[in-house]
């Protein structure tokens, strides 16, 4: 059994580290709720422009109407967009986000590369092998849709360079405050038919209305289409540091909760030495007497 000291020692080491992981936890909720504003703040946005987007879409004659709605006839490469955190303490966040991209494209129909966007999820598709051609990481705090935009482009450029015949996005969709989902959409060729998001923010029901555009379609759609595939882009990466945050802050009350428990457990245990160390110390003081008694 260790000593006194070394009991104290241990006790004192646990109460820093809870001291520690308490003060991370004020520092994630904090952060978590302007993570969730930011999110907040741009989805009655993303969901206009998906509206607009969807009934673009819904035109006659898609495939022809933009190369960024046009299914590839064969699919021979495959993009992947993963959007995890730069740093860790947040629990299982980063791992459970690269073990469902692993799950999905592991054994995909066509070869797979990457594009990781923060740093944890770049180390461990390396760290698997993953074919990582472009790495985003130590993006702001409070990104801005600028700070983005360069992902989404690169997306675009290789959907039409041909590099790629599709292109997903794996991210981890903010429920609430203790559920994070991961979550996979593709953003390229754009499909909109049956979507979640169409549900969610198409509010008109009955006949679409025919418009009239100027300067026209194609510029329009030239202009959109891009826009809105980084402005999807952006949404997951806003969507994704609200869920780091407060998996990380549910992690640090974990962390703390099992510290203090742990406390008072090596106190038990200290109070247990200490007795024994005591009562040790009056039976050498009580054998003496007697030994001096009969002397």
């Amino acid at each position: 059994m260790a000593s006194a000291r070394e009991m104290r020692l241990r006790i004192r080491s646990v109460k820093n580290i809870s001291q520690v992981t308490r003060a991370l936890e004020a520092v994630s909720a904090s952060k978590v709720r302007k993570a969730v504003q930011a999110v907040t703040a741009t989805r009655a946005y993303a969901g206009k422009a998906w509206q607009v987007l969807t009934h673009i879409v819904k035109q006659p004659g898609r495939e022809s109407l933009h190369p960024l709605l046009s299914r590839r006839a064969e699919i021979k490469n495959t993009l992947v967009v993963v959007v995890t955190g730069d740093r860790g303490l947040a629990g299982a966040y980063n791992t459970n986000v690269i073990r469902f991209a692993a799950r999905r494209f592991d054994h995909y129909i066509a070869p797979v590369h990457f594009i990781a966007v923060g740093r944890k999820g770049r180390d461990l598709m390396i760290r698997r092998r993953k074919k990582v051609v472009a790495d985003f990481s130590n993006l702001p705090a409070a990104p801005s849709f600028m700070d983005v935009s360069a992902i989404g482009r690169m997306a675009v450029d290789e959907f039409l360079d041909g590099r790629a015949d599709e292109v997903y996005l794996v991210y981890t969709d903010f429920v609430n405050m203790v559920k994070q989902e991961a979550v996979v959409k593709r953003l390229l060729p754009l499909e909109v038919d049956g979507g979640e998001r169409v549900e969610e923010y198409e509010t008109h029901r009955g006949p679409a209305s025919a418009y009239i555009y100027e300067p026209g379609e194609r510029e329009i759609l030239d202009e959109i289409i891009p826009r809105f595939t980084a402005l999807q882009v952006y949404q997951a990466v806003l969507e994704s540091q609200a869920s780091e945050h407060a998996a990380r802050m549910v992690a640090m009350r974990n962390a703390t909760d099992s510290a203090l428990e742990l406390v008072e457990q090596l106190k038990l245990a200290y109070n247990k030495v200490r007795q024994q160390a005591i009562t040790n110390d009056i039976l050498d003081i009580v054998g003496g007497a007697n030994a001096l008694a009969q002397s």
